[in-house]
């Protein structure tokens, strides 16, 4: 068996919606701003090029693939550009004591999961801040040369306390007159790992008294004797993210470099460090350009790097790839699609504006496409024994159902129904309330319910059984043997009420993980709320559940739709053909309140 594709899975992604990004790309290929470039090697540049620059210090979140999905979406959709276009992968690993391999491969997994890659005409594109260690530290010395940076022996205290406020003006480090040549002798014998940490930086020399404080020379190395996860022990000293990451995407000759607003105050250091490089002849125009657009916010979750390890370390969830985070691996093993995920992505569009989108908006997304792909399967998640007195118990009735209601095409699945069923707890009821359309028992001289088995016969309820705390262990019923779903007898009889089961005979015993929102508040780290306080004690149910025999042989990750309760996929890490193990996705329909 596996999981049917989408017939149609790029229907929900093929309307390109307009937004300031694409008016802006627009622009500069009417105007051919970045036509008739060449690389290194002298061949012909993509008039767009832009970059995914994660930072390998933990597993990506559902923000993160907002911005994948714009990246490469864009390189993706502009492949018809003058020489094309396309996406960088670059890694920005300048924290040595925050990076690790293991980060590194969970990304390059996340993204490629999500459906991109970075390959053009069979060249990979992936690039590591750390491959041009080399050209950062000769830039830095050609700034050290030029007057533009010097050497600071301030403390890490001092250089904050100096640099001011939104209201206070800088103060000019003592040091900041030092001659190029010292300077240039300072910052080699930094590299030669002559200093201890914190005993000297390097800082470009822009303006102390700049009203945005970015602008008050910011600092751009620091002494580091930390081992590289790429590197190894080569460097000593590592330069800090705004400096490496404009010159980064120089090197990589980016069109659009595009972040979230956070990073909006520091454009202006963006534009200076490329403009002071062009100036001494290292770059020539045009240069790339920063420009910001709205990170993702949703409801009842958070995106916090910090918030989210914190999590996992005191083990209020069950690792990274919890189902209840935001991760892409926790997301992906919850059951979401890359589709899904990239439909919520076009859904919630692109803009200059913070805005909360409300988690049910990413569920609709799921929705939406696994209602196309995934099969449905019959399954009790809270079973109660149904023995039906008048079948043989020799006998199994052979019963089927299709795979999906809108896919002939898919076949059908084969079950049987035997004198012993396995039914929802909720579908009997000893004192039935008003409308309630399923078992319950003989009263008053009245006979008891009668309901549909779904694909199967009519029985009539009549009569249950109770353990020693009254608490119901079976449900007794009659069938009609002339009421088989199919056959023409089957008009005669009209009820109401249609449960779908199981053969306690032949059913699939299975573990089935039901996952809610992790957080009851919609914004459990607004203000100056704990976000502890906000968790969920209900976000997940381990249950003992009983499947239909088709599903004997899933492999992890096939969803399916267990009809009336809602999405699930096999866990695609504990789940096995001998320990069944299914996690649900989401829902039918939205029921949170």
């Amino acid at each position: 068996m596996s999981e049917k594709k989408n017939p149609s899975p790029s229907k929900f992604e093929t309307l390109e919606v307009s937004n300031f990004l694409r008016q802006i790309i627009d622009s500069d290929l009417a105007s051919g701003k970045h036509a008739n470039r060449l690389d290194s090697a002298g061949k012909p540049l993509p008039s767009v090029i832009t970059r995914f620059p994660p930072e390998p210090n933990g597993y990506l979140h559902i923000g993160h693939a907002k911005s994948i999905c714009l990246n490469f979406g864009l390189a993706r959709d502009y492949a018809h550009a003058p020489q094309g276009a396309r996406c960088n992968m670059r890694f920005d690993d300048t924290n040595p004591s925050k990076e690790e391999t293991e980060y590194v491969d969970s990304i390059i997994d996340a993204v490629r999961w999500l459906g991109f890659d970075w390959v053009e005409d069979g060249v990979e594109h992936q690039h590591y801040a750390s491959d041009y260690f080399d050209q950062l530290y000769e830039f830095a010395e050609k700034l050290i040369e030029a007057g533009k940076a010097y050497i600071d022996s301030q403390s890490a205290d001092e250089i904050h306390k100096n640099r001011g406020t939104f209201t206070q003006l800088g103060t000019n480090s003592p040091f900041r007159n030092r001659a190029p040549e010292e300077n240039l002798t300072l910052f080699r014998d930094m590299k030669a790992g002559k200093y201890p940490d914190g005993a000297h930086v390097l800082r470009l020399k822009i303006d102390m008294a700049h009203p945005n404080i970015v602008m008050r020379d910011p600092v751009i190395y620091r002494i580091r004797h930390a081992h590289h996860h790429r590197t190894g022990d080569k460097w000593c000293i590592y330069p800090l993210y705004d400096f490496t990451h404009c010159i980064s995407d120089a090197l990589e000759n980016i069109t659009h470099s595009i972040c979230t607003l956070e990073f909006e105050n520091n454009r202006p250091l963006y534009d200076w460090v490329l403009e002071a490089l062009k100036d001494i002849g290292v770059f020539k125009g045009p240069l790339p350009k920063q420009y910001e657009f709205a990170r993702l916010n949703l409801t009842y979750a958070i995106t916090s790097k910090r918030k989210l390890l914190q999590l996992v370390e005191e083990k209020r969830v069950d690792g990274w790839d919890d189902p209840r985070l935001p991760t892409i691996v926790g997301i992906r093993r919850r059951g979401f699609t890359p589709e899904s995920l990239r439909l919520f992505c076009e859904r919630i569009g692109v803009s200059k504006a913070d805005s909360w989108i409300d988690m049910s908006v990413l569920e609709q997304a799921l929705r939406d496409d696994l209602d196309a792909r995934a099969e449905r399967a019959f399954a009790v998640l809270k079973p109660l024994k149904l023995i039906i007195d008048n079948f043989d118990p020799t006998v199994e009735e052979p019963c089927s159902a299709p795979k999906h209601p809108h896919h002939e095409d898919w076949g059908r699945r084969e079950f049987t129904l035997t004198k012993e069923l396995w039914i929802e707890a909720d579908d009997f009821m000893i004192e039935p309330i008003k409308g309630f359309f399923r078992l319950y028992p003989p009263k008053d001289g009245q006979p008891g319910s009668r309901v549909r088995l779904r694909h199967g016969f009519v029985i009539e309820c009549t009569g249950y059984d109770t353990d020693a705390n009254g608490e119901v262990t079976a449900v007794h019923a009659n069938y009609f043997s002339d009421s088989k779903s199919g056959t023409p007898e089957s008009n005669n009889y009209k009820v109401k009420g249609n449960l779908h089961w199981v053969s306690a005979k032949n059913a699939i015993k299975a573990e089935v993980r039901i996952y809610d929102r992790l957080f009851t508040d919609p914004h459990p780290d607004s203000g100056d709320k704990n976000f502890l306080d906000a968790i969920n004690p209900n976000s997940k149910q381990v249950l003992t559940a009983y499947l239909e025999p088709s599903l004997s042989n899933v492999k992890a990750e096939q969803r399916f739709q267990f009809e009336r309760h809602g999405y699930f996929v096999a866990d695609r890490v504990d789940h096995s053909a001998a320990k069944p193990v299914f996690n649900m996705c989401v829902g039918l329909k939205d029921t949170w309140k």
